[in-house]
């Protein structure tokens, strides 16, 4: 399997709205191509297409942490369209950089665990670190202070009973979480988490049936929730914070914290204003992380995964 392989296999493990994975490879000699795959855009989650661009620019983090890893320089293009959205050169073989490799290694780890965290708390250190890492990869991060916390729990409250109350987003769910056997997308009921007390409310994913997780007896006391964000929802602007949030999450996994995305809270206008307000109007909302400690023991049920022959091609 050449590098380039590699890398498209491992950007297979990237996160992406509804686990839609809308992308495809095209390797060609030393030279990848990553394109949107707009046959799997969230038509109603989803209408502009901005979480469509982050899960692009999440999977393209995967495949550049991979060929770091791995020992190999490469130059990135990152275009203004989404046939191809980035193009990857290869380069020379070098040495792999560490930082890399402790990110490509929690690439295979990292999911996403919609149970409740316990009450250890993140620390102000850790949480330094992400940021740090987050602009590094062009895009910012805002720590959402405990005195926004109810505003940020009111917007995704908000955002939920409005998309849950609109049919088109509840046939749209239904087709992401009823997906037929083998496709290896989508969120299946086994990975959702029943309705319970949080400090922040959670997509609901079965509403109309049995969640596969538990709620438990806790409700995020110790969680962080931080704010993905960028200058400009332009394409390359939210390209650049698709691949922070690959950073954050997979920089989170390494040093042992389990994360959740929670993208609904920016999915309706209205309360994506809200959400804006909490960064003082210093840049547009891309997609809101809850970080934490995971209170069970348990292993979270196996995430569908495409096979490499549906998106790479050459």
């Amino acid at each position: 399997m050449t590098p380039l392989e590699q890398a498209a296999q491992a950007a297979l493990h990237a996160p992406s709205v509804f686990n839609t994975q809308p992308w495809r490879w095209r390797i060609d000699g030393d030279t990848m191509e990553l394109y949107a795959d707009e046959s799997r855009r969230l038509e109603t989650t989803d209408r502009d297409g901005r979480l469509l661009v982050l899960s692009l620019g999440a999977a393209l983090h995967h495949a550049l942490t991979a060929l770091s890893a791995a020992g190999w320089s490469f130059s990135v293009e990152r275009l203004t369209g989404l046939s191809p959205v980035a193009r990857i050169r290869l380069g020379a073989p070098e040495q792999p950089s560490p930082a890399a490799k402790r990110l490509a290694d929690a690439i295979p780890e990292r999911r996403t665990d919609r149970r409740p965290f316990g009450s250890r708390v993140v620390e102000e250190a850790e949480l330094t670190r992400l940021r740090r890492l987050v602009e590094a990869n062009g895009a910012y991060l805002h720590v959402v202070p405990s005195d926004q916390v109810t505003a940020l729990a009111i917007s995704a409250e908000l955002a939920g009973d409005a998309e849950l109350g609109d049919q088109d987003y509840r046939d749209e769910l239904r087709e992401w979480t009823h997906r037929p056997a083998g496709s290896g997308d989508g969120v299946p009921a086994d990975t959702a988490v029943e309705p319970g007390l949080r400090r922040v409310p959670v997509r609901d994913f079965a509403p109309d049936e049995t969640p596969g997780l538990t709620v438990g007896a806790e409700h995020d006391q110790g969680a962080a929730y931080v704010i993905v964000f960028g200058r400009g929802d332009a394409q390359l602007d939210l390209l650049r914070g698709g691949e922070a949030l690959s950073a954050l999450l997979l920089s989170a996994t390494a040093d042992g914290l389990a994360t959740a995305p929670l993208s609904d809270a920016v999915e309706v206008e209205w309360p994506r204003l809200l959400v804006r307000g909490l960064l003082a109007d210093l840049g547009e909302p891309y997609v809101v992380v809850r970080l934490g400690y995971t209170a069970s023991a348990t292993p979270l049920p196996p995430r569908p995964r495409r096979a490499a022959a549906d998106v790479i091609s050459r």
